[in-house]
């Protein structure tokens, strides 16, 4: 063999070995990243061959929503970039939206999307997305960041997020990207909100039949929109899917994810600079409110065959009294350990002439023996109305009813009465069905941040300070009591 047969030979062989490389690249996802992007989906990385398959089988089941939680630099937002390329290149055709925090991170990763599919090549080896997918090519006049087509299509992608641009147009595959641009907002109930009404109100409509969605994000909140995803949406019949990756694999033996992206001295220094709780958001998938809840024991229970002799039986009520807040009456009975039993509550958002009756009839039902109301913002005239009607309907006075002025701080109150309240008060067992939004609101009170409804864990520190003795009615103070006893003696 001469050598200018050797080195025709060898450019035949580098010829095939690049045609068998971009062949594979077309028909296996992860093959394809590792020839976009050698460097960082390297064959040991065996997460990221999970990852890589996770989403290329997600668009071949019958699932409808990927909710995606990976840790910070671990190559999802990445990933989820080359796998839209991989797609339009196996499908000019496909409408693909993306969605971020602010517009301009999701104009961001369009326009990566973009410039990759446009990259001309500079050298004869290099390999470049025209050599894998000839047929995907950009139409002219359509090469806007956030908004651009493909050869024989009228829009082939579009960048938009919560406030922005996404009515109107119809999508095949749907991206939401860490919507959550922080911890102030992932604390902010009313923020998560807007994140979940943009969602179902605007995006979600968008999608075409039998069209895909891609949740991808850090688990800061129980609240966030992965979490009302996953708790909310299976009931309205869509299949969710969900990845969940930890940095951390086991703290024992200081195994990671991947040490070479995130070793585990690395991430002890971030835990110990972020704190444990955004630690375990951003790295563990933990919601931060999950680490923040006031009562992250829960609550004790009991079965209504062992509840013990009751010594008094109490009501006590917080009315609702403008807004959204909530009507939150608890009756419990109360042992010779000065130990709580609920046995029923009003836990509402109805009007006071419609609680009014219920809580009448709530009273009598239960036999309570006293019944304080905060009397703050019309609650002395709630009280008074309420002794009205017990006495008019059930002719009886059998409840005495109490009502005073609340003046310490609210949340200072709930905080430090909460050890008391996990260690004495009792619930009955299955009361988490029998009142679910009372639940909800208890066991998402966080120590930190703003909340949303507080008027559950309100009524309950009542409980703590009825078993103290702490409260003292407005109406008549126990050195005016014991002045009539005294005259009556």
């Amino acid at each position: 063999m001469d050598k200018f047969e050797y080195y025709r030979n060898l450019k035949e062989l580098k010829k095939l070995k690049r045609e068998k490389l971009l062949r594979n690249a077309r028909s296996d996802f992860f093959s394809y990243c590792q020839l976009m992007v050698p460097d960082f989906y390297k064959s040991d990385r065996q997460y990221l061959k999970k990852l890589c398959y996770e989403f290329e089988d997600f668009m071949d089941s019958d699932d409808d929503i990927l909710v995606l939680n990976v840790p910070p630099r671990h190559g999802k937002s990445l990933t989820a970039g080359r796998f839209v390329e991989w797609k339009l290149g196996n499908n000019p055709k496909l409408r693909v939206a993306t969605g971020s925090y602010n517009e301009d991170m999701a104009t961001d990763f369009s326009k990566e999307v973009r410039d990759t599919i446009a990259e001309e090549r500079v050298t004869d080896d290099q390999v470049v997305y025209n050599d894998i997918f000839p047929r995907a090519k950009l139409k002219h006049g359509t090469s806007a960041a956030k908004r651009w087509a493909l050869q024989g299509s009228k829009l082939s992608y579009l960048a938009t997020s919560p406030g922005g641009s996404g009515t109107g147009k119809g999508f095949d595959f749907m991206i939401i990207d860490d919507v959550i641009k922080g911890i102030k907002e992932a604390l902010n109930e009313v923020e998560l909100q807007k994140h979940w009404d943009w969602f179902t109100k605007q995006m979600l409509s968008r999608v075409e039949s039998g069209g895909k969605i891609a949740v991808i994000m850090t688990r800061w909140h129980s609240k966030d929109l992965a979490g009302h995803i996953i708790d909310e949406m299976p009931a309205m019949g869509y299949k969710i899917r969900t990845v969940i990756m930890q940095a951390l694999i086991d703290e024992k033996t200081e195994t990671m994810l991947c040490s070479s992206v995130l070793s585990y001295k690395d991430y002890k220094k971030k835990c110990a600079a972020m704190g444990i709780d955004i630690a375990s958001a951003n790295y563990q998938q933990v919601p931060i409110d999950q680490k923040g809840r006031l009562y992250l024991d829960g609550f004790n229970e009991y079965e209504q065959s062992d509840l013990p002799e009751i010594i008094h039986t109490y009501a006590y009520t917080d009315t609702a009294d403008e807004g959204d807040d909530k009507h939150a009456m608890y009756i419990f009975g109360q042992t010779l350990d000065n130990k709580a039993y609920i046995l029923d509550i009003l836990y509402t958002v109805e009007d006071q002439g419609i609680t009014r009756d219920k809580t009448v009839e709530k009273l009598y039902k239960n036999e309570v023996n006293t019944a304080w109301f905060e009397s703050n913002n019309g609650g002395t005239g709630y009280a008074r109305s309420v002794s009205d009607k017990l006495k008019e309907k059930y002719r009886t006075n059998q409840t005495v009813i109490k009502w005073f002025h609340q003046s310490k701080n609210k949340k200072a109150r709930i905080i430090t009465n909460a050890p008391w309240i996990m260690e004495n008060v009792f619930f009955p067992k299955g009361w988490k069905h029998r009142w679910p939004e009372l639940y909800e609101d208890l066991m998402s009170y966080q120590k930190q941040g703003k909340n949303k409804h507080d008027d559950a864990p309100d009524g309950l520190t009542g409980i703590a300070e009825i078993c103290a003795n702490k409260l003292r009615a407005s109406t008549q103070s126990k050195k005016q009591k014991y002045k009539q006893v005294k005259r009556m003696f």
